[in-house]
């Protein structure tokens, strides 16, 4: 994870942990706004007042941010102060910035340096600089990113601006990483720490040391990435910050993860670096689990979701196969989460306000009631007119209701088809009448894993977004095969894919259909390997037939999923696959061996199962 604190940068995204600190500065800066001793003023400290808090703003909810900025903008045109027009404009791109909005961030920073040219202002053309290679940071235009702040750093140079040279250089640093230049990211950064180190900035200090960190971590220099991670972990706990301190925890737990997937013999072992794979696995998870701790007590989700992938993966190298389901688990509910808490807010509050319109409407229809029998008999045409206002208002509310029951009705699907998206029909209706689901067992069903070879050195080879777009299309397909031959996916775990056949119906062809759908998945990964090389995967597919228990795991995020001695033989029968074969076991192959092809490979030893009868599907 890499931690680019810096804050002129501009690459961090918005969380609680930066309304709470930002929120009572901004409290304190509308104090001042409304005070009797600015709220008439027009002049140029009230345009610095309102860039200060358009600054502020961007933070917590851009849009004030922006409206502030429009408010200076005006203020400084009305007074002709063409320097407060321009850092408003600037402080306008800020919020726009943190809005994703690119194209307008990018124009209003261009308008403020062309004012700052116009002036001959070094220092905030500088500035100015910095802020629009950020712009195109965002849109990964690299090559604009080196020119501005290449620009700004001659700058900076120029006006003897340590704190500007440092964060500039660390910028820069953060350009040739992604370049995957590390060696020139990291003589970058060890500038940009020396200068921070010189001015004694301990903000700064610790984002800059994880960057290093970061940067031979992807040298494979791990004792060095550790070292750099670890002073940076002591820095964070000394200033208090928690925040900083549970990313380095999980960064030093990715570094062990690295180490322990690292299976070359140039890794010199130290008392940083224990001696074997597991002891370097050990480490990972001790900190992945305090990174995880940390960021629970800081409401981190983001921080809590990348973590438990990693801890699920250390788990799972680690050969704790139980552990690494749970950490995914957790990975996959926090997931979920962001979604469905923004949607039970939604829903929450859309139900509010219906309750509240039918309270409103009941009182108005009561008041209306009494003053009409109050006044009927002596104000016979006031009361006509009363009533077709009680008729007008009833339509109103009638109206209003009836749009907010269809928004209802609308939420009501979607959180039906969401649930039908994680459980089989079946098992979402009983869940939905009863509030309950009973696990089932079942005695006729047939189990698919399928697991892709090297996956590790594919990952190696692929950019983070190149490997998860990958892996999304072959899955996707995956999925649109076994929903066609009527089999239940169960889920994925990491670059597995576990399906089952039989089940929550019984079906008598359960064995048939699952290896007609192991070989459409081969075909279609021989097929793409042929067209993408080695920017996809080779597949292995293990398939066993027997029982399973099935049903409902957790109580605050539903997982269906299956158990019993089946799903484990399977596994074993995908371990023991080969590149772009369908490995079946002797039950499975009694059960379809007049439909299909198979090729007897004898017995094989299979770990906790001994001697196993296997066969290839050809």
């Amino acid at each position: 994870m890499r931690r680019f604190f810096t804050a002129i940068l501009l690459l961090f995204t918005l969380s609680l942990h930066a309304q709470k600190q930002y929120k009572p500065l901004i409290d304190s800066l509308l104090y001042r706004l409304n005070s009797d001793s600015y709220r008439n003023r027009e002049d140029s400290e009230k345009v610095k007042l309102l860039d200060h808090l358009s600054f502020q703003y961007r933070f917590v909810d851009p849009d004030e941010g922006i409206r502030y900025a429009a408010e200076a903008i005006k203020l400084a045109t009305q007074l002709n102060w063409q320097k407060g027009i321009a850092i408003a404009n600037s402080a306008m791109a800020f919020n726009y910035q943190y809005r994703s909005d690119y194209v307008q961030a990018y124009e209003y920073e261009m308008r403020a340096l062309r004012m700052f040219e116009e002036m001959g202002d070094k220092r905030q053309m500088a500035n100015s600089f910095r802020n629009i290679a950020s712009t195109y940071q965002y849109e990964k235009n690299y090559d604009k990113v080196l020119e501005y702040n290449t620009k700004a750093l001659k700058l900076f140079e120029d006006l003897k601006d340590s704190s500007g040279i440092a964060s500039t250089l660390s910028n820069i640093g953060i350009y040739y990483f992604y370049q995957n230049d590390f060696d020139k990211a990291l003589e970058y950064d060890l500038r940009s720490l020396a200068v921070w180190e010189q001015l004694h900035w301990i903000d700064n200090i610790p984002s800059t040391l994880g960057n290093i960190g970061d940067v031979y971590l992807h040298k494979k220099e791990y004792a060095k990435a550790l070292e750099y991670d670890l002073r940076s972990l002591d820095m964070f706990r000394r200033m208090g910050d928690k925040y900083g301190s549970a990313i380095d925890n999980g960064n030093i737990g990715e570094v062990y993860v690295g180490i322990a997937r690292d299976t070359s013999a140039n890794i010199t072992h130290s008392v940083l670096i224990p001696s074997g794979k597991a002891a370097c696995l050990d480490k990972a998870i001790e900190y992945l689990n305090k990174a995880i701790e940390e960021s629970k007590e800081i409401d981190q989700l983001e921080n809590i979701i990348e973590f438990s992938q990693y801890l699920s993966d250390a788990y799972m190298m680690k050969g704790d196969y139980k552990a690494a389901l749970e950490s995914y688990k957790q990975y996959a509910i926090n997931k979920d989460s962001v979604y469905s808490i923004s949607k039970a807010a939604q829903i929450k509050q859309t139900e509010h306000a219906h309750d509240l319109e039918l309270k409103d409407r009941d009182i108005k229809i009561a008041r209306l009631a009494v003053a009409k029998k109050q006044n009927e008999q002596t104000f016979f045409i006031a009361g006509i007119v009363l009533l077709l206002l009680v008729i007008g208002i009833v339509l109103r509310n009638y109206n209003t209701q009836k749009r907010t029951n269809t928004l209802l009705s609308s939420e009501k699907k979607r959180s039906d088809d969401l649930l039908l998206n994680i459980l089989p029909a079946e098992v979402a209706t009983e869940l939905k009448e009863k509030g309950t689901s009973t696990a089932k067992y079942f005695d006729n069903v047939t189990v698919m894993f399928t697991d892709f070879v090297d996956f590790t050195g594919a990952g190696m080879r692929m950019s983070p977004q190149q490997l998860v777009d990958e892996l999304h299309t072959c899955f996707k397909t995956f999925d649109e095969i076994v929903r066609k031959h009527g089999i239940e996916k169960i889920k994925t775990v990491g670059d597995a894919y576990l399906a089952v056949s039989g089940l929550p119906l019984p079906d008598a062809k359960h064995a048939e259909k699952i290896v007609k759908a192991a070989l459409e998945i081969r075909d279609f990964m021989q097929e793409r390997k042929s067209q993408m090389g080695d920017r996809t995967f080779d597949v292995r597919i293990g398939i066993h037939s027997g029982n399973v228990v099935a049903g409902i795991v957790g109580v605050i995020k539903f997982a269906y999923d299956i158990w019993r001695d089946t799903v484990n033989t399977a596994a074993r029968m995908e371990e023991h696959s080969a590149a772009g074969k369908i490995n079946i076991s002797e039950t499975t192959y009694d059960l379809v061996k007049d439909k299909f092809t198979c090729e007897y490979r004898g017995e094989i030893e299979a770990k906790n199962k001994g001697m196993m009868k296997m066969y290839f599907v050809s």
